[in-house]
């Protein structure tokens, strides 16, 4: 990866225009931007992006950074985007420019995975469509304010890569849902760890607790106080804290533990409203607990 070249003017950290070659991984940058807040405009064509940043930035939008991807299924794609760049730059836009790129063997080799055609192969080999493409892109490339060679990248590495470059330090958060739920129910299952408390005692057999829920003082002190439930919520924090900058690395922004008991009234609903508790103070993580069976029956 390189910065292609000392652009005339600062380039607009809030725009960003991502181009390159087919296969290169222009979908999995789109994807990643999202992830992290960017409006994504994906597979514009070049004579609707003036419009697109014209609208992004009025006084009453919403956006405050857009990311464009865009690619050569438009056989004038090149010429368009080049004067499309001017236009912006005359009226105090000036987008940073990023171009993905591969080796011609690396393409070939994404190719034959998916098993799909490239857009300029026409009746022609996969070569020979990847070489129109080279040729068409070679202009932008070079005026390119970055150029990324994804060759030896996964996309965990490439995920990493835009979070260097385009993450906000003051709102790019990992993120833990917590969620109480009752077995009889059924257990959910977009559940990245899924824990059982159904080892602690019963608040339902105590009659006066039956009617409440975890949330309120009695049934959480009955439940909390037990022997075991302050040990396991360490070992617990300790598990989240310990699997947390591994779903970092691997490109993972957001975590959901699934907390259960028999019917989500009591005790799992105690018990993760006491783990978000114990996680609140974690460095760039956000926590936010649901119980989706407390008012079930």
């Amino acid at each position: 990866m390189s910065d292609a070249h000392a652009p005339e003017s600062t380039p607009d950290t809030s725009l960003v225009l991502i181009t390159g070659m087919s296969g290169s991984g222009r979908n999995t940058a789109a994807a990643v931007l999202e992830e992290m807040g960017w409006y994504v405009a994906d597979n514009l064509p070049p004579e609707l992006i003036m419009r697109m940043v014209e609208l992004s930035f009025e006084g009453d939008s919403p956006v405050e950074r857009l990311a464009i991807v865009t690619d050569v299924r438009s056989r004038a794609f090149a010429g368009n985007l080049g004067e499309v760049l001017d236009r912006l730059r005359s009226a105090g836009r000036s987008p940073l420019v990023m171009f993905l790129d591969a080796q011609d063997d690396v393409l070939i080799a994404r190719y034959d995975q998916v098993r799909r055609r490239h857009p300029l192969q026409e009746g022609d080999t996969l070569v020979a469509g990847i070489e129109r493409e080279r040729e068409m892109l070679a202009g932008i490339k070079a005026t390119a304010d970055v150029v990324v060679d994804t060759s030896a990248m996964n996309i965990h590495e490439l995920r990493r890569e835009l979070e260097r470059r385009f993450a906000d330090p003051d709102t790019h958060t990992q993120r833990v849902t917590i969620q109480s739920f009752g077995f009889k129910h059924g257990a959910p299952r977009d559940a990245d760890l899924l824990v059982d408390v159904r080892f602690l005692p019963n608040p339902y057999w105590i009659p006066e607790l039956r009617p409440h829920r975890g949330t309120e003082e009695a049934v959480a002190r009955y439940v909390l106080e037990q022997p075991a439930a302050a040990r396991f919520l360490d070992l617990l924090r300790q598990m989240v804290e310990t699997a947390l900058p591994g779903y970092r690395r691997e490109g993972k922004s957001f975590m959901t533990i699934a907390i259960g008991c028999t019917g989500g009234h009591h005790r799992s609903v105690a018990v993760a409203e006491a783990l978000a508790e114990r996680l609140a103070g974690l460095s760039g993580v956000e926590v936010s607990v649901t119980h989706r069976d407390i008012d079930r029956a």
